[in-house]
């Protein structure tokens, strides 16, 4: 049984204009689909969803949306939240159902530890998540709520690929090409340096090129 629980009633009608009457009144749509059963279209509370949607495990965790009316519990995953661009406000949710034992495939954040203490920090190395969250295959009532990444030994310009991960027993990342999650960037000031003496470079070089064409001549 999860704590986190949805309440909602059936909606009896559907359609763009129906949806738009619907969040004036406080309320979202929202759809219950998958497991062999119809499709539920379902209306849901806004500020209690808000609130839900704020807590992050609510997106990798199974959830209970009880249907006011309807027998039987609908345990699901959340698949998908609409949002307005301009107010980034839902607008709609997606509901799949899913048994504990079912094989499933979400997007899992990647969460940085240990950075404070690593030596790239120390040199002033610059972290750089290069991938925020990770697609992850594993059983319904056991999708991790991140992926952890150890930094505690990384130094300037150390890069870690997803084959360098340990992920949670029985989650999997699928992938053909072993790709780079976190690395460590090399100080501003570094670069800066780096930059301004390539910069040099390139101007001695050009003028030297001058010389000798005027030597020529």
């Amino acid at each position: 049984m999860t704590d986190l629980i949805v309440e909602s009633e059936l909606r009896e009608t559907t359609g763009k204009a129906h949806a738009r009457r619907m969040r004036r009144a406080g309320l979202l749509p929202g759809i219950i689909y998958g497991g062999d059963k119809p499709d539920l279209a379902i209306s849901i509370n806004a500020n209690a969803i808000g609130k839900l949607l704020n807590n992050e495990a609510f997106y990798t965790s199974m959830l209970e949306v009880k249907v006011k009316g309807k027998r039987g519990k609908n345990t699901v995953l959340l698949k998908d939240v609409q949002w307005d661009s301009i107010k980034d406000t839902p607008m709609h949710l997606d509901f799949m159902r899913v048994s504990s034992k079912d094989s499933v495939t979400v997007e899992v954040p990647v969460v940085a530890i240990n950075f404070e203490k690593c030596p790239g920090d120390v040199a002033g190395g610059l972290l750089d998540v290069v991938r925020h969250t990770l697609e992850v295959t594993s059983r319904a009532d056991s999708i991790p709520d991140a992926i952890e990444v150890d930094c505690a030994n990384l130094d300037v310009g150390d890069t870690v690929h997803i084959e360098d991960i340990t992920l949670p027993e029985g989650t999997e990342v699928s992938h053909d090409v072993n790709f780079t999650v976190i690395n460590i960037a090399a100080p501003k000031a570094a670069v800066l340096e780096t930059t301004d003496a390539e910069e040099a470079t390139d101007e001695g070089a050009s003028e030297e090129a001058t010389e000798e064409s005027e030597d020529k001549e």
